[in-house]
Formats: structure tokens, C-alpha cells, sequence
């Protein structure tokens, strides 16, 4: 069975890749992801918090005001919580690439545009094969539109690519108003992939200790179903690949977002839970299940349930959307 995919300008044998998580730490992991299938490797997110501590003293600043009252010690990250600093997180780059044959897609995650350019430059030079830049923004004030919000976005992609050259993806939130604008926009800054969606993790409340707490659950299948929809609307619609993360546990799951249109699908969540070679069952489930249906290739599958093949996507949708509010008994 063929499939093989295209993505970040990378040849890939198949397109299952091992998305941002803590599992890059360890070397012997990382081994046993390429081992276990991975055509592709994400590092975790570097971030600007990591930056800023080590070069203006901010550790020493956070530690010093971060339990001057019941909240802000939820609210300030200290050192501790990150296991690789900027240096350590560039040696990691050059560890892993040392390790493994397959990409390897460092990420970033930035707020000043000089802190996106130098470090994407510094990642680069590391000996990463692409860069996943983590738009994680957040916006807390009513001074902010959203089209400032969204030119910032498309400046950062600008400046990175003026000055690193390696391949760029974009890793978004299903939160834009037009996400197909946003996407054209994204292709003219010169991004290569847009990676659909970013999983953000919503603190909780503590109501006896009056604090803000970390809450970290993992994806379920049942978050595939907003990336389909939108896989299915973008494919074939722009010169960028397109990525999934979030959702994707089974075969079926895998299938349904080829289908939809997706390039490569990034797992994080599946790998957590059964192991780095779980990546390589799913490869493989795939792969039986197209046999089965009579697909000679990945390329066949890929977008054929896409909004191009559906000669009215608006009718459809609508249609779909009285038929379900109408279901419920």
C-alpha cells in the first residue's frame, strides 16, 4: 500500500508523525518513536517565559512577587516548570537530530516579533529540519480587534521567513472569524502548512484554596470532529499542507481526517496513552483498511470527502445542521 505524503516539503513514507510533547525529554523516547513509526518528530513549544528568564533576571523578579498573594502564584511560571531552557532546548535539537534519521519540526512560541525572528534564526542554525510556530495568544483586552490580532499574526510569519529558511507551519486555534481568509493570508506571509488546531488547556478553579490550577486532560476522539469540519473546507483550496493534531486515537479516526483532507496527522495524545509504537499500529490499521476498501493509494483517500467534492458544500451544511436540531428526542 502507498502511502506515502507530502508535507513541509518533506517525503514521507506514510503520514503519522509524533506531535509536540514532553516525550522529546528522553533521548531513548525520541529513539523509540522513530522506531515505532514516527515519519516526523515535534518537539514541544520553546516559550517566550523560557527566553525571558534566562536573559533578564525574570526568574529572580517572578520568584520574588509570586507568592505575594493567594493568586499569583498560579498565575507566574516558574523555572521549575520547564524542563528545557533556550539552551538547553537548542542542544536538545542537535541531541535528537544526532538520534534519529526522520524531520525534525522544532516549535515556538513567541509574543515580540524580535524573539520570533532570533530564535527561529537560532533554531535553525541548531540543525531543525522546519519550524511549528504555536500562535498562543490569548487576548485579555478590549483595545485588541481582531484584525490587529490576526496583522500580528501575519508579521510574524513575515519576519520568520525573511530571515530563517527553513520550512514554516503555522499552528492555529479554531477561533478566527474567517478561518479560509485567514489561511490565504497565512499562505501569502509565506507559511508552507497550517496545523489544525492548537488543544488549549483552560485552567480550573480551586474554590477552597482560592486559586487558579493548572487542568491537563488529554484529547478524546470526540475533538476530531471541529478539525474534520475544517480540513474538509481548506483542502485543496490553497498551496499549503495541512496538518491535524488533537483527536486522533484510532484508525477510524485516522481515516476520517485523510478523507477530510489532511497531509500528515500529527499524534500526541494516542502515543501518551499506549506508548511510542502505537504510532506504528495505527500505520498499519490504516493501511489494512484501505486494502480492504480497495485504495491503491494515499493519495486516493486523501480530501475525498472534502467541501471540492461536494458539489453544494453551503446546502449541505445547512441541510445537515436543521437535519440534527431536528433529531433530538
Amino acid at each position: 500500500m502507498d502511502l506515502k505524503t507530502k508535507y513541509l516539503g518533506f517525503e514521507l513514507p506514510h503520514p503519522f508523525i509524533a506531535g509536540a510533547s514532553p516525550m522529546i525529554y528522553n533521548l531513548d523516547t525520541v529513539k523509540k518513536l522513530e522506531d515505532g513509526g514516527a515519519a516526523a518528530i515535534v518537539m514541544h513549544s520553546l516559550f517566550e517565559e523560557q527566553i525571558l528568564q534566562q536573559q533578564s533576571g525574570m526568574e529572580e523578579h517572578l520568584e520574588r512577587y509570586g507568592d505575594s498573594s493567594p493568586e499569583a502564584s498560579s498565575y507566574f511560571p516558574q523555572a521549575s516548570n520547564f524542563q528545557l531552557g533556550p539552551e538547553k532546548y537548542l542542544e536538545q535539537i542537535q541531541a535528537i537530530k544526532k538520534t534519529v534519521g526522520v524531520p525534525v519540526i522544532a516549535s515556538l512560541n513567541g509574543l515580540n516579533e524580535g524573539t520570533w525572528v532570533e530564535y527561529a534564526k537560532l533554531i535553525e542554525q541548531a540543525g531543525a529540519d522546519a519550524l511549528e510556530l504555536n500562535l498562543y495568544y490569548l487576548p485579555r483586552s478590549d483595545d485588541e480587534s481582531s484584525s490587529i490580532i490576526e496583522q500580528r499574526a501575519f508579521q510574524v510569519v513575515r519576519m520568520v521567513k525573511q530571515f530563517a529558511s527553513i520550512p514554516v507551519a503555522v499552528k492555529i486555534s479554531p477561533y478566527f472569524t474567517s478561518i479560509p481568509h485567514f489561511a490565504h493570508r497565512m499562505e501569502e506571509a509565506g507559511a508552507e502548512a497550517l496545523v489544525i488546531f492548537n488543544r488549549f488547556f483552560q485552567p480550573d478553579i480551586d474554590i477552597e484554596e482560592l486559586e487558579t490550577v493548572a487542568s491537563l486532560k488529554l484529547s478524546t476522539s470526540d475533538e476530531l470532529l471541529l478539525r474534520l469540519r475544517w480540513l474538509a473546507v481548506l483542502h485543496s483550496r490553497f498551496r499549503l499542507n495541512l496538518a491535524v493534531t488533537g483527536g486522533v486515537h484510532t484508525a477510524e479516526d485516522a481515516v476520517k481526517s485523510l478523507m477530510a483532507g489532511a497531509d500528515c496527522v500529527q499524534m500526541v495524545s494516542a502515543l501518551l496513552k499506549n506508548g511510542p509504537g502505537y504510532i506504528g499500529t495505527i500505520r498499519d490499521k490504516v493501511a489494512a483498511w484501505m486494502e480492504a476498501h480497495e485504495y491503491e493509494s494515499l493519495d486516493q483517500m486523501k480530501g475525498s470527502m472534502s467541501y471540492l467534492h461536494s458539489p453544494n458544500p453551503d446546502v449541505v451544511g445547512r441541510a445537515n445542521y436543521m437535519k440534527i436540531i431536528q433529531s433530538w428526542k
